[in-house]
């Protein structure tokens, strides 16, 4: 009889530890990463692993479990390795990195991939873009735009393969008013496609014809007139209020170069651009500023930063950020959602603050509300 009820009661206990939501295998968050661990990418995968450790440390719950796998920036190993990670039951997967490496992702159909990709369009329907895209820094120009009533800007975009992300960002956030250009990143071909955009052919010809004029005058003061004349290069504005370049690194740089070449100055104009990671380069570049931006919140990058380089005497790339958010995401929508329904959670509208900002998610898209800063004077400045 005592036998039978020490039989009775390990059956009980342990449909007990069975059915408990405390012991459920079902209560952990099964989360896959999909990074490049080896080939020329291999730091920014390791990188990116290292900071989920770091969200895992911080959430301080047994609730999620990561398992890396490698893509090798190879589109064929990414899709390997998320058949695997598919096969032991795992349809949340962060990453991969690059937009290259989604092609073939779409085979996986049970499975939400978080990818890194900033780009929007042609991505699989099982893909979701989690970096900062088009649309939330045109977004956060817009809103800039509103603020100050800037009625009248342009915006130029180099021919490159994101022109049509720009075009989408243009039609998402709504700008109005907005004239674009395409150009030439050819020094040669961008400074004659500049001078035309700012008319400055016709404006430096106003300006010998109004030197001619007043020598041909007789204006008392004609000769200090040409005098100050003199250290002008045009007479006449040019038709927008503000110019929005959809460059980075050194083709901004000579993009602004044909501007002042061609008589624009950041001093008249507004000239804004789209997120520079804080480049540190323009904050020497003197003659180009002021100059606006959107990007992430400074304040927050910085401590992640002084925080991964304790933990790993090594500084993050961008990325790791975005990592280390994602798992904060995962974490907080788990919170909100049944965990059989996490994958499903991203067609619902829902808002997390991150790291990187604001997260806005609602059917199965990811926007980020930015930050907005200005350099002047060698100084970064945040705008809001």
């Amino acid at each position: 009889m005592k036998k039978t009820f020490i039989i009775l009661f390990l059956l009980i206990y342990n449909l007990f530890l069975f059915i408990s939501p405390g012991f459920s295998a079902n209560d952990k968050i099964r989360l896959g990463l999909l990074v490049p661990l080896t080939g020329e990418n291999a730091e920014i995968g390791k990188q990116i692993i290292k900071a989920t450790r770091l969200a895992l440390d911080d959430i301080n719950s047994n609730k999620i479990e990561i398992f890396p796998k490698d893509t090798n920036s190879d589109p064929n190993r990414t899709l390997r390795s998320a058949i695997e990670l598919d096969q032991m039951g795992i349809n949340l997967i962060i990453g991969p990195v690059f937009y290259e490496n989604l092609i073939y992702l779409d085979e996986v159909k049970e499975t939400i991939f978080l990818s890194f990709t900033n780009k929007t369009l042609d991505l699989p329907k099982n893909v979701i873009s989690t970096g900062i895209n088009s649309i939330s820094q045109l977004n956060t120009i817009n809103k800039f735009l509103k603020e100050n009533e800037i009625n009248k800007s342009i915006l130029l975009i180099p021919n490159l393969n994101y022109d049509q992300e720009i075009e989408n960002g243009i039609k998402e956030s709504k700008i109005k008013k907005l004239k674009k250009y395409f150009y030439d990143i050819e020094p040669t071909k961008l400074t004659k496609q500049i001078e035309e955009i700012t008319n400055y052919e016709t404006r430096k010809q106003n300006l010998f014809d109004e030197i001619t004029r007043l020598e041909n005058s007789d204006d008392p003061n004609k000769e200090d007139k040409i005098k100050n004349l003199e250290k002008r290069y045009t007479i006449g504005n040019v038709n927008f209020d503000a110019v929005i370049i959809s460059d980075f690194d050194e083709s901004l740089k000579s993009v602004i170069t044909s501007l002042l070449y061609t008589d624009v100055s950041p001093k008249e104009k507004y000239f804004i651009t789209l997120n520079q990671w804080f480049d540190e380069s323009l904050l020497t570049e003197t003659a180009s500023q002021p100059i606006y931006y959107p990007s992430i919140n400074k304040k927050n990058l910085e401590q992640f930063e002084k925080k991964f380089a304790a933990e790993f005497n090594e500084n993050p790339n961008h990325l790791s950020l975005l990592s280390y958010d994602l798992v904060g995401l995962i974490y907080y929508l788990s919170l909100k959602n049944n965990l059989s329904d996490i994958d499903k959670a991203f067609k619902k509208k829902n808002s997390f603050k991150g790291k990187v900002g604001i997260f806005d998610i609602e059917n199965n898209k990811i926007n980020h509300r930015l930050n907005f800063y200005k350099i002047e004077e060698g100084m970064l400045k945040e705008i809001f």
